[in-house]
């Protein structure tokens, strides 16, 4: 009898302790290159709204993490070739995208609206904007607005980091860029952009962030809703809003 009930505390040990022996060990793909959401510091690590937001859920999901950084333009292939487990790169959830990867639910929203110099009357009507060059990053929402938009009326120009849009802008190789509202004001903050500033309203202003995850994971999908949930309940994700924004993205 002694014998049979150390085998069932010992097998109930094993239960208990299951979760801190068999803990998930994910994958964080971002990019590294779009702040404040994520970009690499100084000593090479990377930091950022999508990764703070994302280590947070990786707590409450009880998951050790880490951070796998990719290019924009390929991450979508990488994450659908395994090389991370979820994608928290400031992913705007489009029906294109929807056909390659699951989104969770949004984690914040932004709006598309024009940057300029301050020293320009730019108006943001089809008239005013005939023949100007217009910067936006590749395999974006904001890339793709301009073609579908305004594609006839303007030059677009693309780049692979929205880092080298800005960089064109400063130097007067573009009339004006077209990005996320809240990567544009964290540009204009900085003392490259100081010179430059918002240009008319809006011209998308539903653009629905998440989480990618790959077509089928729904297990993991509904890890990241829930935590997503816990996070804004407890009071976690508005300490990081607050360490980023003025305001409220969520």
């Amino acid at each position: 009898m002694k014998i049979r009930n150390s085998l069932l505390a010992f097998a109930a040990a094993l239960v208990f302790a299951t979760p801190a022996l068999a803990a998930d060990k994910l994958r964080i793909g971002t990019e590294g290159a779009y702040p404040p959401f994520n970009q690499i510091d100084a000593s090479g690590n990377v930091v950022g709204f999508d990764v703070e937001i994302a280590k947070a859920l990786c707590v409450k999901m009880q998951a050790e993490c880490e951070i796998v950084t990719s290019d924009w333009d390929g991450i979508i292939p990488a994450l659908n070739a395994k090389k991370f487990d979820f994608i928290a790169a400031s992913m705007s959830i489009t029906d294109e995208r929807k056909q390659a990867v699951d989104f969770t639910d949004p984690y914040y929203t932004n709006k598309l609206q024009f940057i300029a110099p301050k020293s320009v009357d730019f108006k943001t009507d089809e008239v005013s904007l005939e023949g100007k060059v217009i910067g936006a990053q590749r395999a974006t929402i904001a890339g793709t607005w301009l073609e579908d938009n305004l594609g006839d009326v303007v030059e677009v120009k693309l780049y692979d980091t929205q880092e080298n849009a800005y960089l064109d802008l400063a130097s007067g190789r573009v009339d004006g860029v077209l990005a996320d509202k809240l990567v544009n004001w964290e540009w204009l903050k900085s003392d490259a952009g100081k010179d430059f500033e918002f240009k008319g309203e809006p011209v998308y202003d539903d653009d629905k962030i998440g989480i990618a995850v790959r077509k089928g994971d729904d297990a993991l999908r509904e890890k990241l809703n829930g935590a997503l949930k816990a996070i804004v309940e407890d009071g976690t994700y508005q300490q990081i809003n607050d360490k980023y924004f003025p305001f409220s993205i969520y």
